[in-house]
């Protein structure tokens, strides 16, 4: 059996292929089309799947899975809780289907990244792993001895929008100060231009930060800062085992040094030992738990 995974991302799309030995034989990357709505992003989609298909043997057999920045409501078979604020409503994995005219198994994104991390990366072994996406916005999944767990509303592990400043930016969810408002890509973005006037990219306000610029320095001092309240709450509910950092900001070495000093001195207990550790299928390795909640 060959396995297709696509993670869809706010930024990039991803597609997988791995043979039945789960050695991988194809992976590709594209720009997610946002800016062209929900039908571009399901035609890419469907491409993305059948010319990946088109590399199967005619003797396999695969199956299909996509990451998504969100998740599929049980009742309805609608998208909810997406920051590609166009999936949200739509019938994603119905539409999918009807376009391969095949299976399609649908997950959130941090879930497909836990599950990876604890099947083939940094979580194996551990009890209680919770997984990390931190880029264009920011997820959460939760697994226990290497199951990811979903809830009775498909919400596990979704900090990114627990509200810790009331008097915070507003989310696209519907609340303030949220936790992906304070130390997602996008959120610093925003909160850096709606301060100084200036559209910086987080890649940039990260390097000049570094080199000492002012302003930089600062959002870069208050991301790390909101990164320790936020995590630092989490390793007191949850008490786990193990945190693993996914998505592109998980590549921000600072946070495995300054961050989890601030991790530290937020969470409730005189000398936490979490560890905080980077990923090891690199910062799209929910592509690969994407292929293996495959139909």
């Amino acid at each position: 059996m060959y396995r297709i995974g696509i993670d869809l991302g706010g930024t990039k799309t991803e597609a997988l292929l791995l043979g039945p030995d789960d050695a991988v034989l194809h992976r590709e990357r594209r720009a997610t089309p946002l800016a062209d709505g929900y039908q571009a992003i399901l035609n890419q989609v469907a491409a993305m799947v059948n010319e990946t298909a088109g590399l199967v043997s005619h003797a396999g057999s695969y199956t299909v899975g996509v990451g998504i920045p969100g998740s599929i409501d049980a009742l309805s078979g609608l998208v909810r809780n997406a920051n590609s604020v166009c999936l949200i409503g739509q019938p994603l994995q119905f539409d999918l289907e009807r376009l391969l005219a095949h299976p399609v198994g649908v997950r959130n994104d941090a879930d497909c990244f836990t599950l990876a991390e604890c099947r083939m990366g940094a979580g194996s072994g551990e009890g209680l792993v919770f997984g990390v996406i931190m880029g264009t916005g920011c997820g959460g999944g939760v697994a226990i001895d290497g199951v990811v767990r979903e809830g009775p509303h498909r919400i596990c592990g979704e900090w990114g929008h627990f509200s810790v400043d009331p008097q915070g930016a507003e989310c696209y969810c519907g609340n303030r100060g949220c936790v992906e408002t304070k130390i997602s890509g996008s959120g610093v973005e925003r909160a850096f231009a709606a301060r100084y006037g200036e559209p910086l990219t987080m890649d940039r306000i990260v390097e000049l930060a570094r080199q000492g610029e002012p302003r930089c320095r600062a959002a870069f001092d208050t991301f790390l800062d909101d990164f320790g309240r936020c995590l630092g709450g989490v390793i007191s509910i949850l008490d786990p085992d193990l945190v693993v950092l996914g998505g592109g900001l998980s590549n921000i070495e600072e946070l495995y040094t300054e961050g989890f000093q601030r991790v530290r001195h937020y969470a409730f207990h005189d000398d936490p030992r979490t560890p905080v550790v980077k990923n090891r299928l690199g910062d799209s390795a929910g592509v690969f738990g994407a292929a293996w909640i495959g139909k």
